[in-house]
C-alpha cells in the first residue's frame, strides 16, 4: 500500500493519545499507510493544533473538520470519496455511535479500545457490524495495542498458574486524568475500563488459553478516581491453570508503581516475566520503552534430577500502536492477520466488567458476553 494509489485515511479524535502514539505511527510506517487527509476534533481550535502537529510529522497538511459548521462537520469529512479509512480516537461513550456512522458512510474503521463501555453495547456493535457492514467488505478493527506488542506475543508458553499485578499513581495533575471525559467518567470503572484493557489484553496474548470464569473484588480508594479506582481477582481458564488479575490506579505515592508488579507466568518447566522498561539508543541518544521477557528454565533427566536453570532473555521496542495500524490497513487490502478483532477487545470488557461486578461471587465470562 502506498498514498499514491490508495484513497486516503482521517483521524477523527485529537486527544492526547491520538498526538502521543497514532501520528507518530502513521510517521513510522510512511509509505505503508495511506495519505491523512483530514483530521476532526468537536473544536475547531484542538482540529487545528492537531493538523499543525501533523503537518510537521507527516510533511502533509490534512483538511481541519470540527463541530458547529455544516461545512466542514464530521458528516461532511465521511462524505468525502477521497477518505476510505478512519481512525477514532474518541471518548469511550462516544465511540460506538461515531463507528457506526462510518461505516454506514462506507468507511473503513480502526476505533481505540475498549470496543464499547460496557459488554451489551460491545456485542451488540459487533452484531450489527457482522450483519450489516461486514457482507459489504467493510473492515473493522479495534486498537488494542498492547494485543500487538511483539514483546507479549514472543511470551506465550504453556502456563500452570501466574500473576497479573499492576499499581499506577494517578494524581490530579496528571495530563491522562485532566481530561473532561476521565476526570467525571460516564463509565463503569473509570481508568479501570480505559486502562484495564490493556493488561486483560496482554493476558489473553500470553496466556495458551481463554480466561473462563473469575471471581474478585472492587473498590475506590481516591475519591477522584471514582466509580472505582482497585480491582482484586483470581481467574481460571479454559486449560485448568489459573492465576491473581490485580489492577489499582490508587497508588499513594509514584514509588509503589514499581513494587512486585509486572507479568509472571509458570509453567511445568520454569517461569517468565514480562516488564516494561527503558533503555538507551545509542544512536538517536534517547530512552526507548521495550518489553523485556526473562524466561528461566530447568528440566529434569530420567531419573528425576533436576538440571541447571537456563535464562534467555528477549527485548522488544514497543511498536504496538504501529503494528495495528499497519495491520488494519493490511486487512483492507485483503491480507487479514486477525490482529484488532472486535470480539477478542469485547473480551478484554468482559474481565474488567466482571472485576467491578462479582462482590465475590463467581462469574462465566463466556457466558457474560454469550448472553449479551
Amino acid at each position: 500500500m502506498s498514498a499514491s494509489n490508495t484513497a486516503g485515511t482521517a483521524i477523527l479524535g485529537a486527544g492526547i493519545f491520538a498526538k502521543e502514539a497514532h501520528l507518530p505511527a502513521l510517521q513510522t510506517l510512511g509509505p505503508l499507510a495511506p495519505k491523512l487527509r483530514a483530521v476532526y476534533s468537536r473544536s475547531e481550535k484542538t482540529a487545528r493544533e492537531f493538523a499543525a502537529q501533523a503537518t510537521t510529522l507527516l510533511n502533509a497538511t490534512p483538511d481541519v473538520y470540527y463541530d458547529g459548521n455544516p461545512s466542514f462537520n464530521l458528516d461532511t469529512l465521511l462524505a468525502r470519496p477521497d477518505i476510505s479509512s478512519v481512525i477514532v480516537v474518541l471518548p469511550i461513550t462516544q465511540q460506538p455511535s461515531i463507528i457506526l456512522k462510518a461505516l454506514a458512510a462506507g468507511k473503513h474503521v480502526l476505533s481505540e479500545k475498549p470496543v464499547a463501555p460496557d459488554v451489551a453495547s460491545g456485542a451488540k456493535l459487533i452484531a450489527q457490524y457482522e450483519a450489516q457492514y461486514k457482507p459489504k467488505g467493510l473492515v473493522w478493527r479495534v486498537a488494542e495495542n498492547f494485543e500487538a506488542e511483539p514483546g507479549y506475543i514472543a511470551a506465550g508458553r504453556k502456563v500452570t498458574f501466574f500473576s497479573s499485578r499492576t499499581v499506577n499513581f494517578m494524581d490530579k495533575d496528571s495530563k491522562w486524568y485532566n481530561t473532561p471525559w476521565r476526570t467525571v467518567p460516564d463509565y463503569q470503572g473509570g481508568f479501570l475500563l480505559d486502562g484495564g484493557v490493556h493488561s486483560a489484553a496482554a493476558l489473553r496474548v500470553i496466556l495458551p488459553s481463554a480466561m473462563t470464569y473469575l471471581s474478585g473484588f472492587a473498590s475506590l480508594n481516591k475519591e477522584w478516581l471514582a466509580p472505582h479506582d482497585t480491582i482484586n481477582t483470581i481467574i481460571k481458564n479454559a486449560d485448568g491453570s489459573h492465576g491473581i488479575y490485580e489492577l489499582s490506579f490508587a497508588a499513594p505515592s509514584p514509588s509503589r508503581t514499581s513494587a512486585g508488579g509486572g507479568l509472571v507466568f509458570t509453567g511445568a518447566d520454569g517461569w517468565l516475566q514480562v516488564q516494561q522498561t527503558q533503555v538507551r539508543d545509542l544512536i538517536h541518544n534517547v530512552e526507548k520503552p521495550i518489553l523485556r521477557v526473562t524466561i528461566k528454565s530447568a528440566t529434569r533427566d530420567a531419573n528425576g534430577v533436576l538440571g541447571p536453570e537456563k535464562e534467555e532473555v528477549i527485548d522488544e521496542p514497543m511498536r504496538g500502536v504501529e503494528l495495528e495500524q499497519a495491520s488494519f490497513f493490511a486487512a483492507i487490502d485483503g491480507k487479514d492477520d486477525g490482529l484488532g478483532s472486535p470480539l477478542g477487545a469485547l473480551k478484554d470488557v468482559a474481565v474488567i466488567q466482571a472485576a467491578l461486578t462479582s462482590s465475590g461471587g463467581l462469574i462465566d465470562l463466556e457466558k457474560l458476553i454469550s448472553q449479551s
